[in-house]
């Protein structure tokens, strides 16, 4: 069975920083390609961005956080991290973590529902 458990959020100032994490087993988190999506109130769930399995080398980022929001994982301690800079109030939303859609298919607004797995989500609130 494939369970993810984000933890990090909180609310923050704008201009503020954050780190998400998104914990599995080892295996879980080296071979699958792994997606956060965010979903704001009233909104779809957004995939913004992704990295894939060991050995891909891909990663993937929407515009809306491209340059701001960087992807990683930490094998050793079976987590992928989301550190996210430059918060804006847009920012604001619930935070998942997903399995297992290759990095390629993130361009697809449909994307969330490709894939099977999902964590519980965590809070994210940007406002002064």
């Amino acid at each position: 069975q494939v369970q993810l458990v984000e933890s990090g959020g909180g609310l923050v100032q704008p201009g503020g920083s954050l780190r998400l994490s998104c914990a599995s087993s080892v295996f879980i988190l080296d071979y699958y390609h792994i997606g956060w999506f965010r979903q704001a109130p009233g909104k779809e769930r957004e995939g913004i961005s992704c990295i894939g399995s060991v050995g891909s080398n891909t990663i993937y980022y929407a515009d809306s956080v491209k340059g701001r929001f960087t992807i990683s994982r930490d094998s050793a301690n079976g987590t992928v991290y989301l550190q996210m800079n430059s918060l804006k109030p847009g920012d604001t939303g619930v935070y998942y973590c997903a399995a297992d859609t290759p990095c390629s298919y993130y361009t697809d607004s449909n994307v969330a529902h490709y894939n099977e797995y999902w964590g519980q989500g965590t809070q994210v609130s940007v406002s002064s």
